[in-house]
């Protein structure tokens, strides 16, 4: 499988990698530049040359990838056998320097009651790159000439995220088509449908890497007291029940408007979506092929 090939694969697979660029080739190298490598979690698609050069840049790139990297950056490396090597020494005689470029998973946000409030959040969150969940259980809220049409009117006109609207009389039964790791807001008219969507998002969060990332509740502290009841009769022990944050939002952004909120939602939204980028990686494995 040739390096884009992977890079297709993988971003199918909502898997983050690092592509590997020989950006500048000095003198004498195992490869020309140009020349590509992928690095995923566990994986490695492609090559660069082989030893030193190769299995250095795969260390690197992992260690971007545990990180949670979003920015590029460039690694040069000696060709010398008077070079300070891990990996055995490459004499070609040239230098090399590469871009390591980190492609993290598409993030996907799922918001679950699309009034007033997230109305506003869907207004905000679609000016990101991302993938944009709007379900509600009542039609008119999701009608295009309140929610808008990506590219053609409305709030989501000019939309970056990739919007997906649904209407679901059962609002959770939505749960089953997000993909991995997407974060749940919950934030519907009818704390009933709270209540089963909170249920049903702990369920699948439960299944760990194939489950949900984070729940969000909107309400009041008397709200998930009462929520909290129900759901421990409902099976749910402790500790699936601090997985839900309620009240969300950031605390610094105080008030009751649904533009305030919504603002302090998607900047902790946002802060979430960092901190979830950084993935457990294998270890390196050094290329036999020398130059």
């Amino acid at each position: 499988m040739d390096w884009l090939d992977a890079l297709q694969r993988l971003r199918l697979e909502r898997t983050p990698a690092v592509v590997v660029t020989l950006a500048m080739v000095r003198g004498h190298a195992p490869r020309n530049g140009g020349a590509k490598m992928v690095v995923s979690p566990d994986d490695v698609f492609g090559t660069i040359g082989g030893g030193n050069l190769e299995a250095t840049a795969i260390d690197r790139a992992r260690e971007m990838l545990g990180a949670g990297s979003a920015e590029p950056e460039l690694l040069t490396l000696t060709l010398s056998d008077k070079a300070v090597t891990e990996y055995g020494v490459q004499c070609c005689g040239g230098e090399v320097t590469m871009m390591l470029e980190p492609m993290r998973v598409i993030p996907a946000v799922a918001v679950f009651g699309v009034g007033h409030v997230g109305l506003e959040l869907a207004r905000i969150l679609a000016r990101h790159e991302l993938d944009l969940y709007l379900i509600d259980s009542r039609a008119e809220m999701l009608a295009p000439e309140r929610v808008g049409v990506p590219g053609q009117s409305g709030i989501l006109a000019d939309a970056v995220a990739r919007v997906h609207v649904t209407h679901s009389p059962v609002p959770e039964a939505a749960l089953v088509d997000l993909p991995p790791g997407t974060h749940v807001l919950v934030m519907t008219h009818d704390h009933v449908e709270d209540l089963a969507i909170v249920d049903q998002s702990l369920r699948a969060q439960s299944l760990g890497t194939g489950g949900l990332g984070s729940i969000g509740l909107i309400g009041s502290a008397s709200k998930w007291a009462r929520f909290r009841k129900k759901l421990l009769k409902h099976g749910h022990i402790d500790d699936d029940l601090v997985r839900v944050t309620t009240p969300i939002g950031v605390p610094e952004v105080a008030g009751k408007q649904p533009a305030v909120i919504a603002v302090s939602v998607a900047a902790r939204i946002l802060q979430l979506i960092d901190e979830s980028a950084a993935v457990a990686v294998s270890d390196a494995t050094a290329s036999d092929s020398m130059a």
